[in-house]
């Protein structure tokens, strides 16, 4: 062989390896005839990037070939990502092609979760694709409420420090220091109230013990009067007293009318105005006995006889004891 055709044959070789471990290092095995190309479509992937593994069931059945977006109008925005399986496994079209990641520090990579309902899936399917989040974006998701919370607990926290801080200036403090204060020393002043009460009951012991027994005879004595109390005829005792009652309702109704010597001294004012008549009279004539005694009454100191009591004399005793009921008539 010339060293032209040699030549021309080494750089064959080379171009072909190198195609070859190209399309190999991207996932394509030009010399396996048996892959199949399943296609799934996701709204975003996750970290998934081509070369990414594809298992089923735990095994590696291939690897991720071409991720395009989709130019369909009403799916715009949206991935495409294409896979083959090397392995002849067969699972059927209701399958579900996830994505997932390893580990937190690994790329993603795609499970096949295979059903075997329906018809079996063949090369160029379309399988239904869904996206396990990760425990970083998990936690991600989760953290955001929280970290919203979190962050509207600090802001009413720092207004909340802010308003302590405006209130607990160094006067208030020094009032609240003398309010502790005060409370001690009336905390102070209740203990030893409380240690004198003390004392004062154990001196006066025995006090309290006769005291409890008076009382307690004071209320046997009381429980014995109320026994009786309750074995009087109550009964005689309410109609005596309405008897009573009657008696006296009778003797101020008499008062009050014109019969019977009380009620005409009382209601009559030509009675009352006849022994106000006879007073005057009266007051007259002992006012003219007391001007003109020798006109009623004749005595002598010396050579004569003491004259016998006369009819005048007890006409004005008698004339002054009517006078004395006729005042006390009046009042």
């Amino acid at each position: 062989m010339s060293k032209e055709l040699k030549t021309g044959i080494i750089v064959v070789l080379i171009v072909v390896t190198f195609v070859w471990g190209f399309n190999f290092l991207k996932g394509h095995d030009l010399l396996d005839g048996k892959a199949r190309k399943f296609q799934v479509e996701y709204s975003k992937i996750g970290g998934l990037n081509r070369a990414s593994s594809v298992t089923l069931n735990g095994l590696k059945v291939g690897q991720v070939n071409e991720i395009e977006f989709n130019t369909t109008p009403e799916k715009r925005g949206e991935l495409i990502v294409t896979f083959s399986v090397e392995n002849d496994f067969q699972f059927s079209r209701k399958s579900v092609v996830r994505i997932y990641s390893p580990n937190p520090l690994a790329a993603s990579s795609l499970a096949i979760i295979p059903s075997y309902e329906g018809e079996m899936a063949v090369s160029g399917d379309t399988l239904e694709g869904k996206i396990e989040e990760s425990l970083f974006t998990s936690i991600g998701e989760r953290l955001d409420p929280l970290q919203d919370k979190l962050e509207k607990v600090i802001v009413r926290a720092d207004t909340l420090f802010s308003g302590v801080n405006r209130i607990l200036n160094d006067e208030t403090i020094d009032g609240v220091n003398g309010s502790i204060s005060n409370i001690a020393a009336i905390i102070a002043d209740l203990r030893e109230t409380v240690r004198k009460v003390n004392l004062l009951v154990v001196d006066n012991q025995d006090n309290l013990k006769v005291t409890l027994q008076n009382t307690k005879n004071i209320t046997g004595n009381l429980s014995k009067i109320s026994d009786s109390l309750t074995t009087v005829n109550i009964n005689n005792i309410v109609k005596k007293a309405e008897n009573a009652v009657d008696n006296f309702n009778n003797l101020s109704e008499k008062m009050n009318s014109n019969s019977g010597s009380i009620g005409k001294l009382i209601n009559d004012e030509e009675l009352y105005r006849n022994i106000e008549a006879a007073t005057k009279e009266l007051e007259e004539l002992l006012r003219d006995l007391k001007l003109n005694p020798k006109r009623y009454v004749h005595f002598s100191l010396f050579g004569k006889k003491p004259k016998e009591y006369s009819p005048a004399e007890n006409q004005l005793q008698e004339l002054k004891e009517l006078k004395e009921q006729i005042e006390e008539l009046k009042q």
